[in-house]
């Protein structure tokens, strides 16, 4: 049984898999609840781990690990072997989210090519092409939008994201719910579209907690995977304990 983690801007994910398939999923605000949590002695038979951040050091969950009993550990950096080639020109400042989330989608895609939107803190709209991470763009996130036109603002409210879809809003409430959902709806729907003229074989993607409020606006064939990244980092793991 493998473990997971996954070190985000806001908290800690703890994926538990076994032969390819996510089992359970769960979240931890820092080190400290991971350590005193009762994961480890639910899942003993734990024999590999791999341990991903996008900011913070990986080496002190890493060793936590290590003293817990875990016989492998594997730290990932831009250094790290995956399974796909990386035109990225910058691989040390590519976050591992996105390289691992390129590496599940090559699993889903069996070769195909993909565009990948990771709706997070930031949406992340990347291109893998014959088997290669050919790089992407990064905007800011739902939640950040929302924040953005409170903060800056003197005048509107704090607002969240909504599933409903109207036109145009019927208050200001409405207006700013509509305005970020629909203004990001546009922005994904125009990448689809210029990717389609190049490529219509193109399997779109989609993950990241924010995904659910976009697979039902956006009318393209989108292939929804909420626990991608999981996998890619799953993979990764499994390519470096077993190298091919």
């Amino acid at each position: 049984m493998n473990l997971i983690i996954d070190i985000g801007n806001s908290m800690i994910k703890a994926a538990l898999v076994q032969d390819g398939q996510v089992l359970c999923v769960e979240r931890y605000g820092s080190a400290q609840e991971l350590d005193s949590s009762l994961l480890f002695e639910r899942y003993q038979e734990l024999t590999k781990a791999i341990v991903a951040s996008t900011g913070v050091p990986t080496a002190p969950i890493a060793e936590m690990l290590r003293q817990k009993g875990v016989p492998y550990v594997l730290e990932m950096t831009s250094l790290t072997p995956v399974p796909i080639g990386n035109d990225y020109l910058t691989p040390e400042s590519l976050g591992v989210d996105r390289l691992a989330a390129a590496v599940g989608a090559m699993e889903i895609a069996q070769g195909q090519d993909c565009l990948i939107v990771d709706f997070g803190t930031a949406i992340t709209i990347d291109l893998v092409q014959d088997g290669v991470f050919k790089g992407g763009n990064i905007s800011p996130g739902v939640e950040l939008r929302f924040k953005a036109l409170r903060d800056y603002t003197s005048r509107l409210p704090k607002c969240e994201a909504t599933e409903e879809v109207l036109d145009f809003g019927g208050n200001t409430v409405q207006a700013i719910e509509q305005g970020v959902m629909q203004g990001i709806t546009n922005e994904i729907e125009g990448y689809i579209s210029k990717i389609y003229a190049i490529n219509v074989n193109l399997l779109i993607i989609f993950t990241g907690g924010d995904a659910k409020y976009f697979v039902k606006r956006i009318k393209n064939t989108i292939f929804a995977k909420y626990d991608l990244v999981v996998c890619g980092l799953n993979r990764i793991l499994e390519y470096n304990a077993k190298p091919e």
